[in-house]
């Protein structure tokens, strides 16, 4: 595939990330947002076909009042922007699709917090998708397009979108299952220092994952029963197929959740049994030195009536019985640790 020339990232006073102008071959030309805006007061393109993708950066103050502004976009996608809405969904509005997609973001660490979202609005002649944060599908998508990717309409976009999200989340799933198979070689091998804390990290993240991306394949199957009348037949097909990746994405992740979780109640065991021998070894060594401790009270004590402390073989007679009485403890404490 042939580059194209990559937008000013960023550039302009819009919050625009990133333009491209799509013409009847699917080929992705950078615009800003005033050539959008001139092509889409102009009515797109001679044939009618084509579209234009603006993605921006929320994170802009003015970001969110230019799209008001310019931009003729659903009253629901103003509204999930405003409220911050991250409940993963695909819902239409008139003859709008308004998305609401959790992805992660583009310096993805492991940690609950890397988790952010990404809202979309996908019409037959204008896609606006809008973040607070790099995440990692878009900028996929993104690099996608810059490389010379063809996207025939802008459903089409949205599937590559999803496939890009799905590979995403499959590359989240082998990055998690080397480091528990990691874990878990260290854990056969008795070093056990911080696992569980590792472990359990690792299972807040694919949890948080689970629950903010399980909804979405419910909200693409309801999408799929009643679709615009705008699109295709083969985007209905792309979507129905980034579905069933998501599904296979999400079946994989309860499945390690579920690994981790076995490994972690391993290793509680093996923590509570190096506890419970320590407890016991603690417990003989107590036993065994009662006698002594005990013998030494006794004799000890400065009264009148002390036996033997006028026999020459008063020491080694208090040995003699101290030593057979530390005998029978132990012997009582090996009988009960056999049994």
């Amino acid at each position: 595939m042939t580059s194209v020339p990559s937008p000013g990232y960023g550039a302009d006073d819009t919050g625009l990330v990133c333009g491209f102008r799509f013409g009847p071959e699917g080929r992705g030309t950078p615009v800003d947002a005033r050539q959008a805006l001139q092509w889409l007061g102009q009515g797109g393109s001679p044939s009618g076909a084509g579209f234009v993708w603006l993605h921006f950066n929320l994170a802009q103050a003015a970001t969110a009042r230019w799209l008001h502004a310019h931009l003729q976009l659903s009253p629901v996608f103003h509204e999930a922007l405003r409220d911050g809405s991250r409940s993963t969904r695909i819902e239409m509005d008139d003859d709008m699709l308004i998305a609401v997609v959790n992805d992660v973001c583009y310096d993805f660490s492991f940690e609950p917090t890397d988790v952010a979202t990404l809202w979309l609005s996908v019409g037959p002649r204008l896609v606006v998708s809008a973040r607070m944060q790099p995440l990692r599908a878009i900028d996929r998508l993104r690099e996608s397009v810059r490389r010379g990717a063809t996207l025939g309409s802008s459903v089409d976009m949205l599937v590559h979108l999803m496939h890009d999200q799905g590979d995403v989340l499959v590359q989240i799933v082998r990055e998690t299952t080397a480091r528990v198979d990691q874990l878990e070689d260290r854990l056969l091998a008795g070093r056990l220092a911080r696992k569980r804390a590792n472990l359990g990290s690792l299972r807040r993240v694919l949890v948080r994952l689970q629950r903010l991306l399980a909804p979405e394949p419910a909200a693409l199957f309801r999408l799929l029963r009643l679709p615009p009348e705008w699109i295709v037949e083969s985007d209905l097909d792309g979507l129905r197929q980034a579905t069933e990746e998501f599904d296979v994405a999400l079946r994989d992740m309860a499945t390690l959740v579920e690994r981790i979780k076995l490994l972690q109640e391993d290793i509680a065991g093996r923590v509570a049994e190096a506890n419970n021998r320590s407890l016991f070894l603690l417990t003989i060594v107590t036993v065994l030195a009662l006698p002594v401790n005990i013998m030494a009270g006794l004799f000890g004590m400065n009264v009148g009536g002390v036996p033997l402390v006028h026999s020459d073989e008063g020491f080694w007679i208090i040995v003699a019985i101290a030593v057979a009485l530390t005998a029978l403890a132990g012997w009582i404490a090996y009988t009960l640790a056999r049994d």
